[in-house]
């Protein structure tokens, strides 16, 4: 069989940088191993497929390694290509997923994402992370799915270089490290590490931002920021705390469109 698919570079307005993901138009969900190999052929941070279901889709995402429950840039390129390929009259999508109904608009500028808010709770720092991380963190806060490191400023934060080898064995599927921007044009910035996922580095992660925003607004009493990634590729986020729900706001540049044969 055959299959479109679309690599659209998220998170950014220039190609080459922001996030890549492959995006996979499906009739239905093919077995979870072959999803998985697709994935692992691909190699990218995230490959998500996509169902028709009753106007709205269904929404799964995978790493090279793993299926995960969400995943921000692969929304944000899904939704970029049925709102400007598959169906170009329309200005919303509904995705169904492990994470729920996700609402994606698109506005002037690119998509605005409805997703959950992910609170965390201060920690002591975890065993190990500090010598993962290659530096011991203002503070640590944690979730369900990720830790949380707070760094003094944005150049120690571009100067961390973490042995992936010890994030391996920390206890959460990933590390997020952050820091204030330096720049008036960033209210934080930020990276993230996920080598157990098979992501070594994310180069923009959106379902990381369902973390910082909340994290951020406690610190700086308010709900709408500007947050930069700042990792090789980089990549910049408008975010918004609404309640228990996280928007995030970015553009998408198309890079690929073809077919796959499985």
């Amino acid at each position: 069989m055959r299959a479109p698919i679309y690599q659209v570079d998220a998170f950014t307005a220039v190609r080459f940088a922001g996030n890549p993901a492959a995006v996979i138009l499906l009739d239905a969900f093919l077995p979870d191993a072959t999803l998985q190999a697709i994935a692992a052929e691909n190699n990218l941070a995230e490959t998500a497929y996509l169902v028709r279901s009753n106007g709205d889709y269904r929404l799964r995402w995978f790493t090279p390694g793993t299926e995960v429950p969400l995943c921000g840039h692969a929304t944000l390129a899904s939704a970029a290509v049925i709102l400007s390929r598959l169906e170009p009259a329309r200005t919303q999508v509904v995705f169904h997923s492990a994470s729920g109904p996700l609402t994606v608009k698109k506005n002037r500028a690119g998509y605005i994402m409805d997703f959950p808010a992910r609170p965390s709770e201060p920690i002591a720092t975890p065993p190990g992370l500090a010598e993962a991380l290659g530096i011991t963190p203002l503070e640590v806060t944690e979730n369900d799915f990720n830790y949380l490191a707070l760094l003094p400023d944005e150049e120690t934060l571009r100067g961390v270089a973490p042995d992936m080898t010890a994030l391996i064995r920390i206890s959460k599927p990933g590390v997020i490290i952050t820091a204030p921007g330096s720049r008036p044009d960033y209210d934080f910035v930020s990276r993230y590490f996920a080598p157990v996922k098979g992501i070594p580095e994310d180069p923009v992660t959106g379902s990381a931002h369902c973390m910082l925003v909340p994290f951020w607004a406690k610190r700086l009493g308010k709900t709408d920021f500007a947050a930069y990634q700042a990792s090789p590729r980089g990549g910049k986020l408008l975010c918004r705390l609404r309640g228990d729900r996280t928007e995030l706001e970015g553009e998408c540049v198309f890079y690929l469109e073809g077919q796959v044969e499985i």
